[in-house]
């Protein structure tokens, strides 16, 4: 018997009613899975804790959650771009997979239409997450 995997899933906590989403997707087809939950602020925190997670030994993966929209004060595509170069780097740097779940969507806006479509996306996101976590560390 083989022992279960131990994710760390990062949660941004910008728009975390929507975030969560993907936690509950990636949880539904991980059912077997150890997985524990770290909260962020931001999406741009998220580089710096999944390099201090991978490097602790304890998990076999890592995966981060964030919606990065444009609030009209600065240009979310830099976050964004920022956020997964990081995350790319704790992977490359530690050798433990980091996965990323973090949206960017050009026109979000709070309304109903779109948060009801964003929480439907991020739990199918969640679940595709988790069949790349399965197939990384199936090699």
């Amino acid at each position: 018997m083989t022992k279960p995997a131990k994710i760390a899933f990062i949660k941004a906590r910008w728009h975390a009613d929507i975030v969560d989403r993907a936690y509950e997707g990636f949880l539904a087809e991980m059912p077997d899975a150890e997985v524990k939950p770290f909260d962020v602020p931001g999406a741009f925190e998220m580089p710096f804790l999944a390099k201090k997670l991978a490097e602790t030994g304890e998990f076999d993966a890592v995966v981060a959650a964030a919606l990065v929209v444009d609030g009209g004060i600065y240009r979310h595509d830099f976050v964004a771009a920022a956020v997964v170069d990081g995350l790319m780097r704790a992977q490359m740097d530690t050798g433990v997979p980091v996965f990323s779940v973090s949206l960017t969507p050009h026109h979000y806006q709070e309304t109903a239409e779109h948060e009801t479509f964003y929480k439907a996306h991020f739990v199918k996101k969640g679940a595709e997450a988790a069949g790349a976590v399965k197939s990384v560390l199936a090699m």
